[in-house]
């Protein structure tokens, strides 16, 4: 039964689609648009099932039944998954991303599918996915997470390394960059940034990630959580036990408000960078904030002019308001600056997202595409361009509820082209207003304009009319836009992401348990478990570690598929950084990753309930429990475990890896904060895995739905829920 319990689990983790036909590259001088699906079903979220789904006893839960399935709008029933928003304001669905390329006239050309066992995006959280290219041309990048497809709650989620036990959400997910070169090679590096919340934007210049996004999902502000919002810098391959690297400071305190002409008094640490949008320019980092009510809505520039940040000077630099540009309280305004484009020193175009207010929408004076001109050392708004965006006014949507029609509001990323004529075309795309749950999953739209660069007349300007080239179908939602990259390198080539298979955001791998490689092309196309006896070559495939201690050892393989190979870590690794390489087929992938002595982590199913079973001891008779169940519409959901009598015992037993060599006695497991008595914790039979026994304690009986937490040698696993009758 074991046996067959861990072969379910490893299929379940990585048994994956076939890998889709080779991508034939970017060619210069098109445009790619980010974009994500929603592949969720009634099955991803069953009505009535407990949100936020896993919410530790040190937070302010306020726990309560989703009120729909997890069903897109459609036709057929009033059933919306995002109305579950209005239930738990951590509510969110994980979903893929693909880059569409196109032509400059808005014509599809290919879309690249970005692996989603190595990255995802939030479906409803519109802040995310914008898309930058990288100065030299060589690379585009973006944020996501890595977590699996149709996963709940994780834009809120902490990150592994920065964790804040008054976070609802509750579990710990990294969020990480993509980074996509010109013939559409991959690599994603984790990072503990924007713990609690989203990150926005990544841009690769002068050998680092500068990221921008938000933090803080609990009551409190740890001084960690705060240090992992704003700006962040990333080194491209760092493994997931890399630290959050904080670029500048910046507090509202530091501004006058021009309504007293005294400074700004203090507001919540970290949500005055609130940051949504960057570009680099000139070698300058220029960012913007636009939502939230703390802080300042404007644009930024990040350090000294013509210096972009270093890992040396980065965490002193300045955040500054550039001059002419709006200071007051984010409370009060009427601007909500989202992305930006430099066409040259003295021209920058803004786009304005609008205020998200339905009602307000059409009246907005400030949200489309803002001109500043830099006059004697001063920005200065122009004019406005909102013609042809029809802010306001609702649009149809195919196979879409027309009590859900979404109106334009305003845009959020952009970018930009200078012709050769003294006109610049930039593209753009929509944000919008609706009566859906959440606005953020609306089916939006790119658009472009051509404005004269010279031109600083409002009439003129206000004059150019905006085209639509692109609309979202339903269950689609467009993100980034960005030109595609331009210049090949020899660095454009595939990088796996390293975890654990029952946890993709696992900060480490474990010596002696097991660890998963999710990428492309690692293996042939006949993949499969490789139980018995596990070998070190398979389908054309090996894997080998080179340890902190420059010692390089084979691994034994127990899954191979050309976007995921299973191995056990050699019992020997030397704990630190070390280097992973999967040889296949005449080619080789590398990547680093952090190996520990102890590295938790327990299997579940959709990151809710446990891969387990209980066992209750009755009166001698040993009665095996199920922990979950399927709904009608194959919705995990929790079955009530049944604790017995005064004098039964009941058992959770837990299945993961990364376990066992903390021993015994610095193993616990908690039930909504109650310590159960773990009654074993060690190596199971087949290799890498480990089994948890741990008797639930009686006093729990009635509880109902449980927050469940394993720890091991002090570090966290992924938590988990039960039900207890």
């Amino acid at each position: 039964m074991i046996k067959n319990s861990l072969a379910a689990f490893l299929l379940c983790a990585l048994s994956l689609p076939a890998q889709p036909p080779a991508f034939p590259g970017f060619t210069p001088g098109n445009l790619v648009v980010s974009r994500s699906v929603y592949t969720g079903t009634a099955a991803t979220v069953a009505a009535g099932q407990p949100l936020p789904p896993v919410c530790p006893s040190t937070a302010a839960c306020k726990t309560k039944p989703a009120s729909d399935s997890g069903a897109y709008p459609s036709l057929a029933n009033s059933n919306n998954v995002f109305n579950n928003d209005n239930i738990d304001g951590n509510f969110s669905v994980t979903s893929p991303i693909f880059l569409d390329q196109i032509t400059p006239a808005g014509t599809l050309v290919n879309t690249l599918p970005i692996p989603s066992n190595m990255i995802v995006t939030s479906f409803s959280s519109k802040s995310e996915l914008a898309l930058n290219l990288s100065p030299d041309g060589t690379f585009l990048t973006f944020l996501g997470y890595t977590a699996p497809v149709n996963e709940l709650d994780v834009s809120n989620a902490n990150t592994p390394l920065v964790y804040d036990p008054t976070d609802p959400a509750g579990t710990s997910v990294f969020r990480a960059v993509g980074q996509i070169g010109m013939n559409g090679s991959i690599q994603v590096t984790p990072t503990n940034s924007f713990s609690g919340d989203n990150g926005r934007a990544a841009v690769l210049a002068n050998g680092f990630y500068y990221m921008v996004g938000n933090a803080n999902n609990g009551s409190g502000t740890p001084a960690n959580v705060i240090e992992s919002t704003g700006v962040q810098m990333a080194k491209p391959g760092q493994p997931g036990s890399t630290p959050p690297a904080q670029v500048g400071t910046f507090s509202i305190t530091q501004v006058i408000n021009p309504a007293t002409g005294a400074a700004y008094t203090a507001d919540k640490p970290g949500k005055d960078t609130n940051f949504r949008g960057l570009t680099v320019f000139n070698n300058t980092l220029y960012i913007t904030k636009g939502s939230g009510s703390n802080g300042i809505n404007t644009v930024y520039q990040v350090g000294n002019a013509g210096s972009l940040p270093t890992p040396g000077n980065a965490a002193t630099l300045p955040i500054t308001i550039l001059p002419g540009l709006p200071t007051n309280s984010a409370k009060t305004t009427t601007m909500f600056p989202f992305g930006i484009w430099f066409a040259n020193g003295n021209t920058l175009y803004v786009g304005d997202e609008g205020d998200g207010t339905a009602a307000d929408a059409a009246t907005s004076t400030t949200a489309g595409l803002q001109k500043w001109v830099l006059t004697q050392g001063t920005w200065k708004l122009v004019y406005t361009m909102q013609k042809g965006l029809n802010l306001g006014q609702a649009y149809a949507v195919p196979n879409y509820p027309t009590s859900l029609n979404p109106a334009t509001d305003g845009l959020r990323n952009i970018t930009g082209r200078i012709n050769g004529d003294g006109t610049v075309t930039i593209w753009a795309i929509t944000s919008t207003v609706s009566a859906n749950g959440d606005q953020g999953a609306d089916p939006n739209q790119l658009v472009s304009i051509t404005d004269t660069l010279a031109n600083t007349d409002p009439a003129a300007g206000t004059a150019q009319s905006f085209s639509i080239l692109r609309s979202a179908a339903a269950g689609e939602v467009l993100r980034g836009v960005a030109f595609a990259p331009n210049a090949a390198t020899s660095l454009s080539v595939n990088a796996p992401l390293i975890s654990s298979p029952a946890n993709p955001s696992s900060a480490a791998i474990a010596a002696g348990g097991l660890a998963v490689a999710n990428g492309v092309n690692l293996a042939g196309p006949n993949g499969e478990p490789l139980f018995g006896v596990y070998p070190t070559s398979a389908d054309g495939t090996s894997v080998s570690i080179l340890d902190a201690t420059s010692v390089l050892t084979p691994a034994q393989l127990y899954y191979t598929a050309p976007d995921a190979v299973g191995f056990i870590v050699p019992p020997n690794a030397a704990a630190g950084a070390a280097q992973v390489t999967i040889s296949a087929n005449g080619t080789t992938q590398k990547a680093n990753v952090q190996i520990a002595a102890v590295a938790p982590s327990v299997f579940t199913q959709n990151g809710v309930f446990p891969s387990a079973y209980a066992l209750r001891v009755s009166g001698g008779n040993q009665i095996v429990e199920s922990v979950f169940t399927t709904d009608k519409n194959g919705a995990y959901i929790a079955t009530p475990i049944n604790l017995g009598s005064g004098s039964d015992q009941t058992f959770l037993i837990l299945f993961g890896t990364g376990i066992r060599a903390a021993g015994i006695a610095n193993v616990s497991v908690t039930f909504n904060g109650v310590a159960g008595q773990v009654m074993y914790a060690g190596p199971q039979e087949t290799p890498g895995l480990d089994q948890v026994n741990v008797l639930i304690p009686a006093s729990l009986a009635g509880k109902g739905n449980v927050n469940v937490q394993l720890t091991a040698g002090g570090i966290a696993a992924n938590p988990f829920q039960v039900s207890i009758q």
